[in-house]
C-alpha cells in the first residue's frame, strides 16, 4: 500500500528543517561574536598596559606613602628597573635601614636579596610590600600577560565613557585572582581598578591619577590604593624620573645580583 503524506506532516517536516538550518547557521555566529569580544578586550587591556609603562627597558623612581587609620604616615622609596614586562628589579633606597634590599622578578618568580645574606628568599607576588601595596603592584604590572579579559559593560563617569573589563587570572601565581578594571573608551587610559581574592573578597581599590608626560608619553603618575575593608588605610604610589634605557639581560639574574650585593 502506498504511503500518502498528509499536508500537516509535510508542513511539520518543513518547519523542523527550517529550525535546524537556523540553529546550525546561528551557532557559528555566536562563537564568532564571542571571539571578537575577547579580541577587543585583549586589545584594550594591552593598550592600557602600554599607557601605564613602556614596552622597552626603563627605570623609574617610586615613592610610596602609606597611612593606616589615624596613624602617622610611613614613606618608602624605590628605584625600579624593568625590561619587557617579564623582568624587573626593585631596589629599596629609603628608609636607610633597608637601603640595598632588592626584589628580582623573572616572569612570575620573585626573590628578595638582603645585603650580607648569601641566599635570596623566595617571595610571592601577592605578599605585602608596604602599606596596601603588594610586591606585584610594584614589580609586575603586566595585566595583559597575567589575565584573560572580557568586556562586561560600560559606565559613564563625568564626561567620559569607560569600558568595564573583568580580568581573570591565568593561574594562582599572579598577584590577584580577579580584577574589575575601568578603561576609558577613547584612548584606553586606565581609570580605576578593584582587586579581588580567589574567594571573591574585595582586597583593595586603585585609582590612576595625575596624568602627565613621563617616559615619552602621557601616563598616570600617581596610584592611590585603598584597603577593601579598612577604607581609612591607603597607600599613594608616585612615579617620577622615568628614563628609557637599554638594560642588559644579565642584570636580571640571581648570579649577577649576588655579586653586586
Amino acid at each position: 500500500m502506498r504511503y500518502i503524506q498528509s499536508p500537516f506532516q509535510g508542513r511539520r517536516r518543513a518547519l523542523l528543517c527550517a529550525a535546524a538550518t537556523l540553529l546550525a547557521t546561528s551557532l557559528p555566529a555566536f562563537g564568532a561574536d564571542e571571539d571578537a569580544g575577547d579580541a577587543q578586550a585583549k586589545a584594550i587591556l594591552q593598550k592600557a598596559d602600554e599607557i601605564r609603562f613602556p614596552v622597552q627597558g626603563f627605570e623609574v623612581a617610586v615613592r610610596i606613602r602609606s597611612v593606616e587609620g589615624g596613624g602617622a604616615p610611613e614613606e618608602r622609596e624605590f628605584r625600579v628597573y624593568s625590561k619587557g614586562n617579564e623582568n624587573a628589579i626593585v631596589q629599596t633606597t629609603k628608609p636607610a635601614a633597608e637601603r640595598g634590599q632588592i626584589l628580582l622578578m623573572k616572569a612570575r618568580d620573585l626573590w628578595l636579596f638582603v645585603p650580607n645574606v648569601s641566599q635570596p628568599v623566595r617571595l610571592s607576588l601577592a605578599q605585602r610590600l608596604t602599606g596596601v601595596v603588594s610586591n606585584g603592584d610594584i614589580a609586575r604590572a603586566n595585566f595583559s600577560g597575567d589575565y584573560t579579559a572580557k568586556i562586561v559593560g560600560s559606565e559613564k563617569i563625568g564626561d567620559e565613557t569607560y569600558h568595564v573589563l573583568e580580568l581573570t587570572a591565568v593561574d594562582r601565581s599572579v598577584t590577584y585572582q580577579k580584577v574589575k578594571y575601568w578603561v576609558r573608551q577613547s584612548g584606553s587610559a586606565p581609570y580605576k581598578a578593584e582587586f579581588y581574592s580567589i574567594s571573591d573578597r574585595l582586597l583593595k581599590t586603585c585609582s590612576y591619577e595625575n596624568y602627565r608626560q613621563l617616559g615619552g608619553r602621557i601616563r598616570p603618575t600617581r596610584l592611590v590604593m585603598v584597603d577593601g575593608v579598612k577604607t581609612d588605610t591607603k597607600s599613594v604610589m608616585d612615579y617620577d624620573d622615568m628614563r628609557l634605557v637599554d638594560l642588559p639581560d644579565k642584570m636580571f639574574t640571581k648570579e649577577y645580583l649576588k655579586k653586586v650585593q
